[in-house]
Formats: C-alpha cells, sequence, structure tokens
C-alpha cells in the first residue's frame, strides 16, 4: 500500500520529467536546442504528449488476438510497479519489511517479459513478433549476470533484506578497517560514516559487480545501445508497433519505471542508498549535519535527498549512454553476455566467497 502511495506519484512524476530531460540531454550531446515551443524552454512539450495520448483513439487491429492484445501493456506494467514494494522510499519509510526483498525483485521482473511477448504476439505483426523474441532472449539472457552481481551483494551482507542492505553502516567496519589498515591507525570507520560505509567499500570487488548490474539494467530496460527489441530502423519500434494512445502509454511508463527500479535498486545494493556520501572528521561532522534524526522529519527529508540524488544520477548516465553509442547488433549483445559479463559475474561470486571468509 506504502508503493501505491508514495511510489505511484512519484513515478508518474518522474516519466513526465524524464522524457522532457531526455529530449533536452540527447539536444545538448547534438548541439541543438530540443523542445522549445510548447510552453517556456519546451517544458509544457510532454505534457502536450501525454494528453494527446490520453485523448487518441483506442485502435485495435482487425485481426489481432483482442484478449491478449488488450491486457498485455497491463502485464508489462504491473511487474515493474510491484517491484517497488520492498524498496526504501527513506530512511525509516518502506513498503514490505521482507527477508527475502532481493530474491523479490529478480522474481517479479521476470515476469515482465511475459507481457512484452504476449504483446508481441497478440499484435499479429512480423515486426512485433520479431521485437518480443529479441527482448525475450535479451532479457532472460542478462538477467544471469544481473543475478550473480546481486549474489555477490547478498554474499557480502549476509541478507536478501533490502532494508538491512540500505543501512550498511553497522555491517561495514570490520571489512573496511580491514582493507585500509585503519584500525591499527586508530580510525572508527562506523564513527566517521558517509562514503566509507557505501557497500562498493566493503568488498573492492563489489565495484566491478556494479559495473556488471549496471550494464545488465540497462539491457534489461531496453535501453541503447541495447534497445534491440525497439529498433526503430529494422522493426519500425517493435514489440508496440501496434499499440496506441493509453496502451502505449503504459508500455512507455513501464519503460521509466523499469529505469527507475533499476538505479534505486543499484543505489541500495552498492551507493549505500540513504545514506549521506560525507564523512565525519574530527570535530567537522558533516556526515552527521547531513543525516538528520532518524525516525524525524529531518532524517526522512536527508534519506530522500540522498536517495534520490544518487538514483537520478545513475538515471542520467543511463540517458548520455543511450545518445553516445551506436546500438549492438544481436550476436555482439549476447557475446557481451554469456562471453563476458557472464565469466566475470562467476569469477566475482567466487572471489567474494573467498573475501567473505577471510573477514570470519
Amino acid at each position: 500500500m506504502l508503493a501505491l502511495v508514495l511510489y505511484l506519484p512519484f513515478l508518474l512524476v518522474f516519466a513526465i520529467l524524464g522524457i522532457y530531460v531526455e529530449r533536452k540531454v540527447s539536444a545538448w550531446m547534438q548541439d541543438r536546442m530540443g523542445p522549445v515551443n510548447v510552453g517556456p524552454r519546451g517544458l509544457l512539450q510532454t505534457f502536450a504528449d501525454i494528453l494527446k495520448l490520453l485523448t487518441k483513439e483506442d485502435i485495435i487491429p482487425k485481426a489481432v488476438d483482442r484478449t491478449i492484445f488488450k491486457y498485455a501493456p497491463i502485464v508489462i506494467f504491473m511487474p515493474v510497479f510491484a517491484g517497488f514494494a520492498v524498496l526504501p522510499f527513506t530512511n525509516g519509510i518502506y513498503g514490505s519489511q521482507s527477508m527475502i526483498g532481493v530474491f523479490y525483485i529478480l522474481a517479479i521482473l521476470s515476469l515482465e517479459v511475459l507481457g512484452i511477448i504476449a504483446a508481441g504476439w497478440s499484435s499479429n505483426n512480423k515486426y512485433a513478433l520479431y521485437g518480443a523474441m529479441r527482448s525475450a532472449s535479451q532479457m532472460v539472457s542478462y538477467e544471469v549476470p544481473m543475478g550473480l552481481a546481486v549474489l555477490c551483494v547478498v554474499m557480502t551482507a549476509q541478507t536478501l533484506n533490502t532494508e538491512i542492505i540500505s543501512t550498511q553502516q553497522g555491517l561495514l567496519s570490520a571489512d573496511v578497517n580491514y582493507l585500509f589498515g585503519l584500525k591499527s591507525l586508530g580510525i572508527d570507520v562506523t564513527d566517521m560514516g558517509g562514503i566509507l560505509t557505501w557497500n562498493i567499500l566493503r568488498n573492492p570487488f563489489l565495484i566491478l559487480a556494479f559495473i556488471i548490474f549496471y550494464i545488465s539494467s540497462l539491457a534489461e530496460a531496453n535501453r541503447a545501445p541495447f534497445d534491440l527489441p525497439e529498433a526503430e530502423t529494422e522493426l519500425i519500434a517493435g514489440y508496440h508497433i501496434e499499440y496506441s494512445g493509453m496502451r502505449f502509454a503504459f508500455m512507455m511508463l513501464a519503460e521509466y519505471g523499469v529505469m527507475l527500479l533499476g538505479c534505486v535498486f543499484a543505489s541500495v545494493l552498492f551507493l549505500g542508498s540513504w545514506n549521506t556520501p560525507f564523512i565525519n572528521i574530527g570535530s567537522l561532522r558533516l556526515a552527521d549535519w547531513t543525516t538528520g534524526t532518524t525516525g524525524e522529519l529531518s532524517g526522512y527529508v536527508w534519506g530522500f535527498v540522498w536517495l534520490m540524488s544518487k538514483t537520478l544520477f545513475l538515471v542520467f548516465v543511463q540517458m548520455w549512454i543511450r545518445w553516445s553509442y551506436p546500438r549492438l547488433r544481436v550476436d555482439q549483445l549476447m557475446t557481451l553476455c554469456w562471453k563476458y559479463l557472464t565469466p566475470a559475474g562467476l569469477l566475482l561470486v567466487f572471489i567474494t566467497g573467498v573475501w567473505r571468509l577471510m573477514m570470519i
């Protein structure tokens, strides 16, 4: 219920602003203006597009499987939105405190591909079917290295609970002190806080796991250079070619929802979740000043600010990558997954297990 109250409005606002920002980012990288006509600096262009989608006729082609065609966009969107149920919104505010929250997110996201296949097959269009099959092979394949990267974090944190992983400060002191030799210098990492409590410093190999996770999240979201299921130059938009109006809007909302979900998940697993990046140095208590008091308004506000700052930065990098690199071929896509990312993920799981044993 909390995810519905908090994350659904935030997701809608994020999708509206995300489309506008992505247009401006692409224009900036291509040395052009982007939207400029509707509203100041084109700010209302996205709202005009949404109004257009909501008022367009809901066209259902004659030869489609009507039942599956009508409900496929909902099947695509619902698993994405359900994934937010176990993620924190800020320090002390989260949905379900499930002890298997990480496993739940990976499991629920795997259901999205069923809606994409249903949309492509029911459209009775060869381009839609090609796009759906590409998406199925791509998403199922990249779930493997993504799962291995997440497993590295789970082995390090010794929990599947996203709330415990988010509260990384109390878990990290022994590992970080051991890694940097800070204990011998009389420095207590737990007291310093800040970036020293982020999970990527608990195990130095988690930095590589974060890279694998981030690349896999791009493929899961069908973002360039992994946007083969929607390749406009080949498939004329792929699996949603026959959709228009509100149903098409649901698919776009799901795409931006996966972007947001993947980046929030990455922030929770690797980047300290709601924890501040600043550290305490002597009497300069930057970490304490930018954390607030747990259970009070200041703690909620600072936690939300830091979690969303990390998340939106990762979203910006996704947009940056989209407009910087060309689309991969299908063989290059699968080669990257099975010959490079998956073996690297397996190696990292082994190294993480050895590292965990050393910390005992």
